[in-house]
């Protein structure tokens, strides 16, 4: 029995969401099969030109469902996407889990090592991918080496409409990779063309035991682990957010899906979210700043899920005033924290509420999310979502929690959190304590609201001459600097305080700005300990998959 004091949050609660509303685990391709019953017309999927309705997206999840079982998919089958945005992404990835298979999501911008170890470590037998030079060539290698048994060929034609589909191998002719076509090859048109499973045909999932996803951990830190997310993890995780954003009207929606699906933010904010609420999913193959304005302005998008260094590339658009984005009625930040003042300056140049949440991939991966009725605190991550316990442990005293107002390790519990690392039990008993919640490795307060504030990553704290410094502190500052565009702040060795705190910073165009000038600005908001020892100003900053900045790199 929780009591009050164990959920604050509580008394800050949207008044149209309910905390303790049941989520009853079910399978994840059912969230499609609901959609196309009740909009079977609407348009679910739209890339570059071509629409596609919810009843054509659920015939073509079926037909390749049935298509992957004559391959040998069936539970406990590793089934890989090395795919950008388009089409096949999300009818393989929902084909392979109605055909009971597991999903393992690849990232197109992986080297060739990286994905020799995901697929070996994952099991993958069955590898989705295009024709493409930035692809193909990459998973053929894994299909030589026998890492995997099938390779699935697609096209991109295969997913345009007229006349482009006819002008695409023309005028793309030089990223279009020669297939290697032999038995262990199998054409995508092959899996569409198959006759759909009967009824009794449809394997039967154990929602909470069964893996749907793999989802290999952005590696910050040492190899990438995957969380094994079952179907009830993942559908639980969709049903939260769909309880949260009840003001997304079911069938009325059109979502931006700009950010890759193959990222676990993306793949239930954007995608999966998108579908579940019948919405019009705007395909984006990659991120491009004036293609998505122009999106923007012409397709008229109502959502748009995306990541804080897209936000910023927005506000600082030299012409943005030539594009109209009043369409859109909220945006969600995540992947990376939000500084303050770019939410500000994104609401006040668009007139779009943006909202930031929080989560990983172990906990599929949303966990908090600030409201869009009621208080929307800036620099805070939100409420925590319906059925998810959180709580701040003591550093210094583990199993003991603090009260609002404490400072510690973040721990996370509810249906979203991850069944444990694929064949990592150790790692798994390391952030997974008896009491079944994950610790998440990020330091963090609650104010007396039940309002959550991330200060930082437990690794990314700096150690200086015995004072603890967290970067996303000082980050925060140096980007209320009026010349400062972006900044990222790390430890650095110091043979004297053991490690000193350096900054990269990025200037607004046309702007100036000297070390001694932004170290002068920083004393009146920091204290001397925080203060960079070094300064260093960059024309750009590093930035991985999903576009927020990567500090990994910076530390070279």
């Amino acid at each position: 029995m929780l009591h009050m004091s164990d959920t604050p949050w509580l008394t800050s609660y949207p008044p149209d969401v309910d905390w303790r509303a049941p989520i009853t685990p079910r399978p994840m391709h059912t969230i499609l099969e609901e959609a196309a019953k009740a909009f079977p017309n609407r348009p679910a999927l739209e890339f570059l030109g071509r629409r596609t309705s919810y009843h054509q997206l659920a015939v073509l999840v079926n037909r390749v469902a049935a298509g992957f079982r004559k391959l040998g998919v069936k539970p406990g089958v590793k089934v890989g996407l090395l795919l950008p945005n388009c089409p096949q992404f999300v009818i393989a990835y929902y084909a392979a889990l109605k055909a009971g298979g597991t999903v393992v999501n690849f990232s197109p911008l992986y080297s060739l090592p990286e994905l020799e170890h995901q697929a070996k470590d994952s099991g993958t037998e069955i590898l989705v991918t295009l024709n493409l030079n930035a692809l193909y060539p990459k998973a053929l290698v894994l299909l030589e080496a026998g890492i995997l048994r099938h390779l699935v060929v697609s096209t991109l034609p295969e997913a345009l409409p007229f006349p482009k589909s006819l002008l695409f191998p023309l005028c793309k002719k030089k990223e279009i990779a020669r297939v290697a076509w032999d038995e262990r090859h199998i054409r995508w048109a092959s899996l569409v063309r198959c006759v759909e499973m009967a009824a009794g045909e449809v394997p039967v999932i154990r929602p909470e035991k069964d893996i749907a996803l793999l989802q290999y951990t952005g590696g910050t830190t040492g190899t990438p682990k995957a969380a094994a997310l079952t179907h009830a993890n993942i559908y639980a995780n969709v049903m939260q957010c769909g309880l949260w954003f009840p003001d997304a009207l079911a069938g009325r929606e059109k979502l931006l899906g700009v950010l890759p699906f193959f990222h676990v933010f993306a793949m239930t904010v954007a995608m999966n979210f998108g579908l579940l609420k019948g919405a019009e999913i705007i395909l984006h193959l990659r991120f491009d700043l004036v293609d998505l304005l122009k999106d923007i302005h012409r397709k008229k998008p109502t959502l748009m899920p995306g990541v804080p260094t897209m936000f910023t590339a927005i506000n600082h658009h030299p012409q943005l005033a030539r594009y109209n984005l009043s369409s859109l009625k909220f945006c969600i930040s995540g992947g990376a924290a939000l500084p303050v003042e770019v939410k500000q300056n994104f609401e006040k140049l668009t007139g779009c509420t943006l909202i930031e949440g929080y989560g990983l991939t172990e906990t599929s991966p949303v966990v908090c999310v600030n409201p869009l009725k009621g208080a929307n605190k800036a620099g805070s991550i939100g409420l925590p979502l319906p059925q998810t316990i959180v709580k701040i442990e003591d550093m210094e005293n583990r199993g003991s929690f603090l009260p609002p107002g404490g400072r510690g390790e973040l721990c996370v519990g509810g249906p979203q959190v991850m069944q444990g690392y694929w064949n990592k039990p150790e790692e798994t008993v390391q952030v997974i304590g008896a009491d079944g919640l994950l610790r998440t490795g990020d330091v963090a307060t609650m104010d007396n609201d039940g309002y959550v504030y991330i200060v930082d990553r437990l690794k990314e704290m700096i150690a200086a001459g015995g004072f603890k410094i967290y970067p996303r502190h000082v980050e925060e500052v140096i980007y209320q600097h009026e010349a400062v565009k972006e900044a990222a702040v790390i430890g650095v060795p110091d043979t004297y305080r053991g490690e000193a705190v350096k900054a990269f910073v990025v200037l607004k165009e046309g702007c100036a700005l000297t070390e001694a000038g932004l170290k002068e600005f920083l004393k009146e908001h920091l204290g001397k300990h925080e203060i960079p020892r070094m300064v260093e100003f960059r024309e750009s900053l590093p930035k991985t998959m999903v576009g927020k900045i990567c500090k990994k790199d910076l530390k070279g």
